[in-house]
């Protein structure tokens, strides 16, 4: 049910991965442009609200599609669109409450020492309409109603989201439901529409009509949808969340204090999903792999998204597994047919001679287990790292010096740093930071999650010697 109370429409009126449905979308999405960057902030408030409890009351339907079309279970379904709405009543609240308008006034100042200084006020504006490309791995947190699409909406753009393959059903069912939402609460006609078709989202990467581009996938499609978005006659913003294998170091103050915690903690967040996380500890670097091994509790892995993803996963580790100085330590085979949880184990010197061992995803059930020599052995490998989400020291408390200097390091080369935690679970936060040096993004200085969000979808424009009726309502004194 909607907010409404009626049944969703799930019909989908035409092909939308036709040109003239692709056409369509880019062209309501401009038409609405200018209403959306007018709206007020409690409109855009009001908007995301609607969305909300839109979703909130649709959940007996959405959840049992994504379901079927994800293999994920019910109750990771029903967290995650409990986060989804999360996240839009809190982008809503902050913007209704002003907290996201970086707003900064110059007064005029005769006496200014670089010469006199006009009255100048600086705020952002919507960027324009944005496209979405959809994740597989979150069908609703980072696909249609997402992370992306409300921010880009808090932001005054209108959104135009291409839909994931892995969940269809799911994506226009979802796009009905935000649809009606929208339109019930008075929003501009074309705010939001949905494509599907790798084709579509080629074009609408191109179509001048688009502003900017929110992604979340893999590097190798990232990348080509990079270079599209950044070679066009008018060059757009591609905000890319792309792969990452997130490095966890484990010192030896640490092993030898909470061994077995340490451990049994990776092992959870490591299987999260089927290891199906942008966030999964990827690459785990250990003073002992052996005794890390013999404490890992060995546990089967969950069915995986689909059979492009599990694809991948067996081409990526057959990949790695094959390389000189790795050798797959256990194998633990998984639940009705879904593929074997791995662990591969090398040594720090096998990734210092080949560092793209440590750099390399494998997007699913699988981990590298690296035991190193010395934490000046840690600290090389780190720095043949280019950049990831996140990295971990597991170590004692605020006085482990080994830690406290590996923790300084990875700051260098990751958008999340993270102490005696892991990486999976990814609060939607006013501090959060979701992304960091390429390959992890595209766009190291800015985030896909919490409410810093909205920064990509914004540009800066500053009024000089403006009227005060005429200026934005956060720029007037």
């Amino acid at each position: 049910m909607n907010s409404t109370g009626s049944t969703v429409n799930t019909e989908v009126p035409h092909d939308s991965s036709s040109d003239d449905a692709v056409d369509a979308a880019l062209a309501t999405a401009h038409s609405s442009a200018r209403a959306a960057r007018r709206a007020s902030s409690q409109d855009r408030a009001r908007w995301l609200h609607a969305i909300a409890d839109a979703l909130d009351a649709a959940a007996e339907q959405l959840l049992p599609v994504a379901g079927r079309e994800s293999h994920l279970p019910a109750g990771r379904l029903a967290g995650e669109l409990a986060r989804t709405t999360f996240q839009a009543r809190l982008f809503a609240d902050r913007t209704a409450a002003g907290q996201l308008t970086d707003a900064r006034i110059d007064h005029a100042a005769p006496d200014w020492p670089m010469g006199p200084r006009p009255d100048i006020r600086r705020t952002q504006v919507p960027i324009g309409p944005v496209l979405v490309f959809a994740a597989s791995n979150f069908p609703f947190a980072f696909s249609v109603a997402g992370g992306d699409t409300v921010s880009a909406l808090a932001a005054g753009c209108p959104v135009v989201v291409k839909a994931h393959p892995g969940h269809p059903e799911l994506s226009r069912l979802t796009a009905s439901v935000v649809s009606a939402a929208l339109a019930s609460a008075g929003a501009p006609d074309g705010l939001f529409g949905l494509v599907e078709g790798e084709r579509a989202g080629v074009r609408a990467v191109q179509d001048p009509r688009i502003k900017a581009v929110g992604f979340t996938g893999s590097t190798r499609g990232g990348r080509y949808l990079f270079d599209l978005a950044t070679g066009r006659p008018d060059p757009i913003p591609f905000y890319g969340e792309l792969g990452a294998t997130n490095p966890v170091v484990v010192t030896p103050a640490g092993w030898q204090a909470r061994g077995p915690e340490i451990a049994t903690g990776f092992a959870e967040s490591a299987l999260l999903g089927a290891g199906q996380f942008c966030t999964q500890p990827g690459v785990v670097l250990v003073p002992d792999a052996e005794a890390f091994l013999r404490e890992v509790p060995a546990a089967a892995s969950g069915p995986m998204l689909n059979d492009r993803i599990e694809d991948g996963f067996r081409a990526a580790l057959d990949s790695v597994a094959r390389r000189p100085g790795v050798e797959i330590a256990r194998r633990t085979p998984g639940t009705d047919g879904s593929p074997d949880a791995v662990l591969l184990r090398t040594t720090a010197r096998a990734v210092l001679a080949d560092p793209s061992l440590a750099e390399t995803e494998i997007f699913g059930p699988a981990s590298l287990i690296v035991e190193y020599d010395s934490l000046d052995q840690v600290a090389a490998v780190l720095e043949t790292y280019q950049g990831s989400l996140t990295g971990t020291v597991q170590g004692t408390d605020g006085s482990d010096a080994d830690g406290l200097r590996i923790l300084d390091l990875l700051a260098e080369r990751v958008g999340r740093v993270i102490w005696n935690q892991w990486p999976t679970g990814v609060t939607v936060s006013d501090a959060q930071q979701h992304g960091g040096p390429w390959p992890s993004s595209t766009a190291p200085t800015t985030t896909s999650v919490g409410t810093a969000a909205i920064q990509r979808f914004q540009r800066p424009v500053a009024y000089q010697n403006v009227p005060a009726h005429a200026l934005p309502a956060e720029l007037r004194d």
